[in-house]
């Protein structure tokens, strides 16, 4: 864990107001906040959702907002009241992104569109996030993880494996959009530091979540005509899952024909060596369904610390199934001014020169709003009739 002001980060000295919340977008900048950008969430006087997401150690802050809400300044603001919208607009004339997961109708009843913002930062990056395209007939319809999983099709994986349609159990299409809002967010601020040019840039969630389900599972149907049906039928088997050991659970893949006469050999099924599920790349996805119930047979026989010495040896894939328990125990300890001790969860990309960092622990609702108040100009008499308005929420 890296303690306040340590890195500057590649985003340093990159503004950005952030209108999103609950996970999606919360979690694009907080990305994009551990690579260095200064990141105001603006919040309303209830507070982020994810604020609420389970238990915390204090009131407004759950374990979820800890690590989501990092490397970022609160602002609590009645985005509704025209002197909320003129203090947004303040902000977004200082800022070099704007991003929101607001509906366009939501949007364009706070005056906060495209079109009003350019009106103060003609060359800002702004970026709109919402369940589908904002030319659809469905523009304005509400959208969160469970329903766009099954507008993009991944309930009918679970059909195509004999089961009924399911969600996956984990908000996968939140979290793979925040992805795609940052990565798209990080591609136009270098349009513009060559061109000068800012930009409107749409992230619909079901147009991501087809285009990340469509990689493999399109497969022989993307050809016209269709060479096969959709999907990619080693993915799709159910035999596809951590096997059983004498002791525990444990993730073999042998991926080459060598792979599996080592294993083979090892689980004394000679018999196999010659098989011609093996003999080719083609064979071994044909039949993955077999050839996974035999590798989980050969596995029942020896414990998983034994199978994971014999394949790292032989340099066949494979891991312990970690618990979610294993997962948080690993990850490095840190104190919150306010809520004391809890785990950082680590930014997934390791920069040689401009490392990211967890410069600011996730704050206490409102708690920079004098703060950004002051940056943007306004005066001591002013923030003060902002605040008993309840324009502003401040925490003092």
């Amino acid at each position: 864990m890296t303690g306040p002001n340590v890195s500057a980060g590649p985003l340093s000295g990159v503004q950005i107001l952030d209108l999103t919340s609950v996970i999606m977008g919360p979690l694009a900048t907080q990305m994009l906040g551990d690579l260095g950008a200064d990141i105001i969430a603006i919040e309303d006087r209830s507070g982020d959702t994810n604020r609420y997401m389970g238990a915390g150690a204090i009131r407004d802050m759950s374990g979820v907002s800890m690590n989501l809400m990092r490397n970022k300044r609160s602002v609590s603001l009645d985005l509704k009241s025209d002197a909320g919208r003129d203090v947004a607009l303040r902000l977004a004339a200082t800022s070099d992104v704007v991003v929101t997961n607001l509906r366009p109708g939501p949007l364009g009843r706070l005056r906060l569109t495209y079109d009003d913002i350019i009106d103060v930062k003609p060359n800002v990056v702004f970026c709109q996030a919402q369940g589908y395209p904002t030319d659809s007939p469905q523009a304005d319809a509400p959208a969160y993880d469970d329903i766009i999983q099954s507008a993009s099709g991944i309930g009918d994986l679970f059909q195509r494996q004999g089961n009924d349609p399911m969600l996956v159990p984990t908000l996968i299409a939140d979290k793979v959009c925040g992805m795609a809002i940052a990565s798209a967010i990080t591609a136009a601020l270098y349009h513009r530091a060559r061109t000068g040019e800012g930009q409107r840039i749409e992230v619909p969630m079901v147009d991501v979540m087809r285009s990340f389900l469509l990689v493999e599972h399109g497969a022989g149907a993307i050809t016209e005509p269709r060479q096969t049906e959709p999907g990619y039928s080693r993915i799709l088997t159910p035999e596809r899952r951590p096997q059983r050991t004498s002791d525990g659970w444990i993730n073999v893949l042998p991926y080459s024909a060598d792979h599996y006469r080592k294993l083979f050999i090892a689980g004394e099924r000679t018999d196999l060596l010659d098989d011609m599920r093996i003999s080719s790349r083609t064979q071994r996805i044909a039949n993955a369904d077999s050839l996974y119930r035999d590798v989980a047979s050969i596995l029942a026989s020896r414990t998983t610390d034994e199978w994971l010495r014999f394949c790292s040896a032989e340099d066949i894939p494979a891991t312990g199934a970690a618990t979610l328990d294993d997962l948080i125990d690993e990850l490095p300890l840190a104190t919150h001014p306010h809520a004391g001790d809890y785990r950082v969860i680590p930014s997934a990309a390791r920069f040689s020169e401009t490392p990211t960092s967890v410069r600011r622990h996730a704050p206490l609702l409102g708690e920079h709003g004098r703060e950004v108040l002051v940056e943007l100009g306004f005066t001591e008499d002013e923030i003060t009739a902002l605040i008993a308005s309840n324009v502003v929420h401040h925490v003092t």
